[in-house]
């Protein structure tokens, strides 16, 4: 693969993505173009190498497997398989090959079903959900770097601007191997709605890159971070577009590309970037997903179930900022945390993290950046390699917070979750619960679940204070922040339950509230009539 990628980079192919006939198996092709310096030539013969190559080390022909990479995946298998909605039909076809890309627009479609369907204005919001389907604008670009050993890299960098009928496109900048346009164009999708439930007059964006921050020493990602500000610089700005950290991306890599901004720009205190320490950044902004989605959940528990935190049994996957600072919140409120997670495994506490548990946690994660499995004869808790908090069948849990990443619990996860007593579900990460899941949760109705939409707008809900904060050139008290964020995680669980009505869920109600604020704001542009 290191070997494709270097002729990618010299002779300037690129992938492309089609699907043979009647088989649903996706190719990757990487065409030629006459050029006239002899380009069709020059990859003939680097065609015919790599054939020989392969049969060299294969003993047979398998260049069908190296270049066009025919992969056996089912373009719909995060999709609803029970639901069509006809008008999505040309969506579907072009972008078969984003699958949850896919899953997001259809869930969401799912949601405000009622609306495509009102006699009045039905019309109207079919035509408002297409035109958001698609980015106004993805901009892609390169990322060369060079590691510690002088060696160079090339990598792949990203921003999709979806959207910015309420505001400048916000989102955050995501480091990690499994980046590609499809992830993005989901994430910028869901952070539009998201943004919209805010209050704030924000847009809707995502970026990143493929590039795979585990293992890289402080200055490769310094290096790293810099050339890839050098890219980004010339398509953001506080009233355009304001990035913030996502996986990958903390607080170092936002000074980081800080730095490079301030070098290459000469301006300095614009809010080009949210997330910043001591240069521009806002108390609480680590803490604020996190916090901001017990917040909400504590408003659902009381209002729905009638109880509190006190004593209950919360599960917490992942172990980023959302990770760390829910658990902490949970732990505050009296909860009982009897789970966190990386991707190699889980730490399982069965009579919950203690103080010093989650002060360890924190030293692993922020300071000494090593993974789980080295807690495990340090904390009360015990340490289960391969495994994640949705897929131990003895683990008792009242209350989910999914805060790692997207898809992680499928519908064997939530399965296990509603046959283990769970009686709600909130989404710290970005879409965790596959469609399949999801059907699950939505067949036990006692179960409350409110998507990441809600749950996890703390972040971008802080982030935004952050630009008035720069923008105003003011600094807030973190006593401030923290009021400000529960009333806004009040506000947001207010809007769900308005737009949810009599009938319907909190699911539901997230996703009415944030289209219906977007919608309007199209037809007030005058963007869709």
């Amino acid at each position: 693969s290191q070997f494709i990628r270097t002729l990618h980079s010299k002779h300037h192919i690129t992938e492309t993505n089609r699907t043979r006939p009647g088989t649903g198996r996706t190719l990757i092709m990487m065409p030629m173009s006459p050029s006239p310096r002899g380009g069709v030539k020059t990859i003939l013969t680097i065609f015919i190498f790599i054939n020989l190559q392969i049969q060299k080390i294969h003993g047979r022909n398998q260049i069908s497997n190296t270049i066009m990479s025919v992969t056996q995946t089912n373009p719909q298998s995060c999709t609803n398989p029970n639901k069509h909605f006809d008008f999505l039909d040309d969506l579907q076809s072009k972008y078969h090959h984003q699958p949850v890309f896919l899953q997001a627009v259809e869930e969401m479609a799912l949601s405000i079903e009622p609306l495509f369907n009102d006699p009045t204005n039905g019309d109207f919001y079919r035509k408002a959900f297409l035109f958001l389907t698609e980015p106004e604008r993805m901009i892609s670009f390169h990322v060369p770097w060079m590691d510690d050993k002088g060696k160079h890299h090339v990598n792949r960098g990203w921003r999709v601007e979806f959207s910015s009928a309420l505001g400048p496109y916000k989102g955050g900048l995501r480091f990690h191997p499994t980046v590609d346009d499809g992830i993005l164009k989901f994430l910028g999708f869901e952070q539009i709605f998201k943004n919209a439930l805010t209050g704030l007059p924000l847009g809707g964006g995502k970026g990143g890159s493929d590039f795979d921050p585990k293992g890289k020493s402080e200055a490769e990602m310094r290096r790293f971070c810099e050339s890839f500000m050098t890219q980004l610089c010339r398509y953001i700005g506080p009233s355009t577009d304001v990035p913030a950290g996502d996986i990958g991306v903390g607080g170092r890599e936002i000074g980081f590309m800080n730095g490079q901004y301030k070098r290459l720009s000469n301006k300095h205190g614009e809010g080009i970037l949210t997330g910043k320490g001591l240069c521009g950044g806002i108390q609480l902004r680590p803490e604020a997903t996190g916090f901001g989605t017990v917040y909400i959940a504590q408003h659902a528990i009381e209002d729905k179930l009638k109880r509190s935190f006190e004593g209950a049994r919360c599960a917490v996957s992942g172990s980023g900022n959302v990770a760390q600072y829910a658990s902490r919140m949970l732990i505050d409120l009296g909860a009982k945390v009897v789970s966190i997670s990386d991707s190699d495994g889980c730490l399982v506490f069965e009579n919950g993290m203690t103080d010093d548990d989650w002060n360890q946690f924190i030293e692993a994660k922020q300071v000494k950046r090593t993974r789980l499995s080295t807690l495990d004869d340090t904390v009360s808790g015990k340490y289960i390699p391969g495994r994640s908090p949705w897929t131990l069948p003895d683990l008792q849990v009242d209350f989910a917070f999914p805060c790692a990443t997207q898809n992680e619990i499928d519908e064997d996860g939530a399965s296990l979750l509603m046959k283990g007593g769970a009686m709600g579900v909130f989404e710290g990460a970005n879409l965790p619960v596959t469609a399949e899941g999801q059907e699950v949760l939505r067949s036990n109705p006692e179960v409350v679940y409110i998507p990441g939409k809600a749950a996890n707008a703390g972040g971008v809900g802080v982030s935004g204070l952050e630009m008035s904060q720069n923008a105003s050139r003011t600094y807030w008290k973190r006593e401030k922040v923290d009021i400000m964020l529960k009333e806004m995680m009040a506000g947001i669980y207010q809007q769900m339950k308005e737009a949810a009505g009599e009938d319907g869920t909190l699911e539901q109600g997230c996703n009415r509230a944030g289209f219906l604020k977007v919608a309007h704001a199209l037809k007030e542009l005058g963007w869709v009539y």
